[in-house]
């Protein structure tokens, strides 16, 4: 039986109505470079702090559901630990999701399916994260990789290699493959900061803005970034061609939260949404070449709902690497002018759980400011997986 008429036996026998799930809003932090303004800020204050003014804006006191990316914390469901340091009713059950750098994403993808069939009528989610308080790990003497009282701060994402510099052996690895030179990437990460002043200078983001722990503005952003100093850029990888410390993202601190409800909540409540949830998409692919993930999630987003590059208003990808920018733009050529419109990572920062976070709520604007019809976000993450997200505007 084709997918599409098993789905309708499933749901008419079941007598289940598939929930459209909706986008109220958000907030984000000001992202912090590591060992910056949040350096004694741990993960679970620092979205504790944002959280608390995600649900005073919207007036939310017992969400259905708090699910929460995290990618370098304690553990121990850390997103449940930061709702009972926010003040959320014990009552609310919170989870902790973690796919690297597309727990945001994934997050918010995971609380739009349960809206969708009908489990829950409001949720939030995104993701946090702090780089600068994260534990210092280490292997039990049991474990065969033990070598003594070593520790890491970069997990293991596939068997037999355990490095921390995998992730930029892997944009390294795809920058080689693909024929990527560093021109195309300087390219990329001018544009990024030039687009990021801007979006700054202009207020562009200052209503997605929630301003905590005393800071006052994005750390990363370099307005006087130019070719000659990234001349200067060094290799970070001993023997290495391509990647620098510009062309791949910074290390960071920060949160972000959006507002997921059902049809039914909105007119409970009498609200308007900003945007509708179409669906998500996510994939595999080569763990030691994971930039490539976040062009195959969003092709495999669009194929699924029958969309060309065309109808597509606004892209947001997470620009953990320049390389990244390079491989969308050779894939959809046509849609540069209207990719990553207020900088990207290369330029605020990639606060691992909370960056799919950041990029729907950046989305959101860019299809307000601009009046977009459909969105998409997409994000690489550590090990070889691609998360994307599509979403539509409501007029």
């Amino acid at each position: 039986m084709p997918e599409g008429r098993w789905q309708a036996a499933f749901f008419g026998y079941r007598g289940v109505k598939m929930e459209n799930a909706y986008i109220l809003g958000g907030l984000r932090s000001y992202v912090g470079v590591v060992n910056g303004m949040y350096r004694h800020i741990p993960a679970e204050v620092l979205g504790a702090e944002v959280l608390k003014q995600v649900m005073e804006k919207y007036q939310l006191r017992e969400p259905d559901y708090i699910i929460a990316g995290n990618g370098v914390g304690a553990g121990g469901n850390i997103a449940r630990l930061m709702a009972l340091t926010a003040g959320v009713d014990i009552s609310v059950p919170a989870f902790t999701v973690d796919v690297q750098c597309g727990s945001g994403l994934e997050s918010i993808a995971i609380a739009a399916a349960k809206i969708n069939s009908g489990e829950a009528d409001v949720i939030i989610a995104g993701g946090f994260e702090s780089s600068s308080t994260q534990p210092r790990r280490g292997y039990n003497p049991n474990h065969p990789d033990y070598t003594g009282d070593e520790w890491y701060s970069v997990a293991k994402f596939m068997p037999g290699i355990h490095r921390e510099t995998v992730m930029l052996e892997g944009a390294e690895l795809a920058a080689k493959r693909e024929g990527i030179t560093k021109e195309e990437m300087d390219s990329w990460v001018l544009r990024s900061h030039a687009l990021a002043t801007q979006a700054r200078e202009q207020g562009l983001l200052q209503n997605i803005i929630a301003p905590v722990c005393g800071a006052v503005k994005d750390e990363g952003i370099r307005p006087r970034m130019s070719q000659r100093l990234l001349d200067r850029m060094p290799k970070v990888l001993e023997g290495g061609e391509f990647i620098t410390a510009a062309n791949s993202c910074l290390i960071n601190d920060g949160a972000a939260f959006v507002v997921l409800c059902s049809q039914k909540y909105l007119q409970e409540h009498g609200l308007k949404p900003q945007a509708r949830v179409l669906g998500s998409a996510a994939c595999g692919g080569d763990p030691l070449v994971s930039p490539r993930t976040a062009i195959i999630a969003l092709q495999k987003l669009l194929a699924k709902h029958g969309l060309q590059e065309q109808d597509i208003a606004d892209f947001e990808l997470n620009e953990a690497f320049a390389v990244i920018d390079v491989l969308f733009a050779r894939c959809f050529p046509h849609s540069v002018d209207k990719y990553n419109v207020f900088g990207g990572a290369l330029a605020y920062g990639h606060p691992y759980g909370a960056s799919g976070g950041i990029i729907t709520l950046h989305l959101l604007e860019a299809l307000k400011q601009k009046g977009g019809r459909y969105g998409a976000a997409s994000v690489a993450a550590a090990g070889g997986v691609g998360t994307a997200l599509l979403l539509e505007r409501v007029e």
